[in-house]
């Protein structure tokens, strides 16, 4: 009798704590997908001083700067979007300012000018925490849903209704935009 009120205590103490592991996992997964929106958030406040800070140099290139808003636009009001939609949204974002990055390498009066420099380095420093806000964000994605697929935590999760969480990743048929922009002023 012992022996089977033993293993029965350890069975119950496992399913509570795998169903706590779970939980927490769950809980930190949409945590990390709440920092990219803080990331998303800033980068998306930034880029209108940028385009407007620009908008006097760059003259000939109206069209990206209309494609860097249009992107940012666009970004912006897919925040209750699932992931898929967010992260190919935001790839576009990102090869849009990608291009006004580049351009704006081009133009010596642009570069020299200390508001531009200082936008562009604060929008750099941006992409660079959005970049990382992903990365942890994929990284306890993929925790939690190793997680509820392992055996035996596999049951736990099917029994409690734990559902796999999505990466943030570029979808394969938008794979341009994982290339560099390229820029062409010669045409």
């Amino acid at each position: 009798m012992t022996i089977v009120l033993g293993v029965l205590g350890f069975i119950v103490a496992w399913l509570i704590f795998t169903f706590n592991k779970l939980v927490s996992l769950k809980n930190q997964v949409a945590n990390a997908f709440k920092q990219i929106d803080v990331q998303l958030k800033r980068r998306y406040d930034l880029i209108p001083n940028l385009v407007n800070a620009v908008k006097g140099y760059m003259k000939f290139e109206q069209a990206t700067l209309e494609k860097v808003i249009q992107a940012r636009n666009q970004a912006l009001s897919s925040t209750g979007a699932g992931v898929k939609q967010r992260a190919q949204n935001e790839g576009q974002l990102t090869q849009a300012l990608g291009r006004l990055f580049a351009l704006a390498e081009s133009y010596p009066d642009l570069k020299a000018n200390q508001n531009v420099r200082s936008l562009m380095e604060e929008l750099a420093h941006t992409e660079n925490q959005v970049s990382f806000s992903r990365q942890l964000y994929n990284d306890l994605v993929t925790r939690f849903n190793t997680a509820q697929q392992t055996f035996p935590n596999n049951f736990v999760a099917g029994t409690f209704g734990f559902s796999s969480a999505e990466l943030f990743e570029i979808p394969e048929d938008r794979a341009a935009e994982r290339e560099v922009p390229k820029v062409n002023l010669g045409d």
